[in-house]
């Protein structure tokens, strides 16, 4: 019988991982469905059960309910108790299994894809919920010069930095005077196209400007952009975070390169 999959999420009918997994599965012989499912805002855990009992065999979580998924989970990987955030689910006879696979695509994307070494440099994370939460770790195991973790509300920045050695956080107006050479937003605000209160000189000479969101041109990027740094969008590490999961459900690695040309393309 052909293992079902699924992504899970609201909205979810724009998600591009049931292509990437069609993908993945045509590429690695795997016999396999993967399907959008929209949850509702008040009932993912139902839907999750739903899936499992029939027959489901893992699933990916997005917006907005990572966090709901990390205490839904009856047991978790280091990666994802350190995130305090699940987006990739295991189902087994023994209960569900809950991982985190953001932060290590996001890694793989900037490293290998984008040929960014993280090592020594200056890191700003923009947001902290739960896409920022899942990146944290491995972006800090890239062993940076500084991670700065700032967000509207200064108090869950540092926060969430206080979970992580290494890391600081505050607010916006803090950032006034510093500058990066890589920066992340992880937040929304590009949902809404709404703009981000960076100060002026964030951006330094050589900065790497990486939107979590793919698939359009934010106020952030497009603030990037004027100030002089090489913009990146989030569909790479969309895929690599999707290599990692596929991975954990079918033990083979599918080769990302051929799968983000293919979506570039479309």
């Amino acid at each position: 019988m052909t293992d079902r999959y699924a992504v899970l999420g609201n909205p979810v009918a724009h998600s591009k991982s049931p292509r990437i997994h069609t993908l993945f599965a045509i590429q690695t012989g795997q016999d396999m469905h993967y399907e959008a499912i929209l949850a509702p805002l008040t009932g993912f855990a139902a839907v999750v059960g739903e899936f499992a009992a029939a027959a489901g065999r893992g699933a990916n979580v997005t917006v907005p309910f990572k966090e709901e998924a990390f205490r839904l989970a009856d047991r978790l990987t280091p990666r994802a108790q350190a995130a305090g955030a699940v987006n990739t689910l295991v189902f087994a006879e023994n209960g569900i299994l809950g991982d985190n696979t953001d932060g290590a695509g996001l890694v793989r994307d900037l490293t290998s894809n984008l040929g960014l070494a993280l090592r020594g440099r200056r890191v700003l994370l923009l947001g902290a919920g739960g896409a920022a939460r899942g990146v944290v770790g491995p972006l800090l195991e890239e062993k940076p010069a500084s991670l700065v973790i700032a967000n509207r509300t200064a108090e869950r920045a540092q926060r969430l930095a206080e979970a992580f050695a290494g890391a600081s956080g505050g607010g916006f107006a803090e950032l006034a005077g510093r500058s990066f050479d890589l920066v992340i937003n992880a937040t929304s605000a590009g949902l809404v196209d709404a703009a981000l209160p960076l100060p002026a000189g964030t951006f330094a000479g050589g900065c790497v400007a990486y939107e979590m969101m793919y698939g359009r041109i934010t106020p952030f990027l497009v603030m990037a952009q004027e100030a002089g740094a090489t913009i990146a969008d989030g569909l790479g590490m969309l895929v690599e975070q999707a290599a990692e999961a596929f991975l954990l459900w079918r033990g083979i690695r599918p080769q990302t390169g051929p799968v983000l040309a293919q979506l570039r393309q479309e």
